[in-house]
């Protein structure tokens, strides 16, 4: 049975912060909010979490998961990055884009696009979530929670636990979020381009 904590949006509570990093570091899976939808996710190298994750989606290996950071330093422990994706990083975040970039050893390669080797990045303008990350001391392996027979995102933390209450191990309720789709801009060595435009705006991208 999943637990459910309320969490406040732009004061969350350290303790509960603290309890859900303790259910994930023990292997939990959870929903959490960011600044674009609720999102699931579990630690970076639990593989049987990362399954649940792919069973509750219904993913196959071909699909693109996404590392929540807490800063730049983070994204360029996982990342190659080169000076011209740094500054465009630094200028747009935190906020709703995804970033892919060329992924480090340090990703495992379960994680990565099976063929070119690539991860998306998010710095999310969402207090929770980088609390989250923050206390956790590392990124969070995250897919947007849209499930198998929907085209977008759950938006009420109660639908998400009365769907998922024996799935997931923790659902974090931060109130309503309606799903925008970031912008997911590709930063590898050879192009920066927006690959989708979503809530996210870049103008010096044209």
């Amino acid at each position: 049975m999943a637990q459910f904590f309320e969490i406040h949006p732009e004061n969350p509570q350290l303790r509960l912060i603290h309890q859900a990093v303790e259910i994930i570091a023990k292997g939990g899976v959870i929903v959490y909010p960011t600044d674009s939808s609720y999102a699931i996710a579990c630690q970076i190298g639990d593989k049987q979490a990362l399954d649940k994750i792919r069973r509750i989606r219904r993913l196959d290996s071909k699909h693109n998961f996404t590392l929540v950071c807490k800063d730049l330093v983070q994204v360029s422990n996982f990342t190659k990055i080169s000076n011209d994706a740094f500054r465009l990083i630094k200028n747009l975040t935190p906020g709703p884009f995804t970033f892919v970039l060329d992924a480090t050893k340090e990703v495992p390669r379960r994680l990565q696009h099976p063929k070119k080797k690539t991860i998306g990045i998010r710095v999310p303008d969402c207090k929770i979530a980088l609390s989250l990350v923050e206390e956790l001391g590392e990124p969070l392996f995250t897919s947007t929670m849209i499930l198998p027979d929907k085209e977008q995102a759950m938006t009420d933390p109660y639908q998400i636990r009365e769907r998922l209450e024996h799935d997931v191990d923790l659902v974090i309720d931060a109130g309503i979020i309606e799903y925008q789709p970031t912008t997911i801009i590709a930063c590898n060595s050879s192009q920066i381009e927006i690959l989708r435009q979503g809530a996210g705006q870049a103008p010096m991208l044209g």
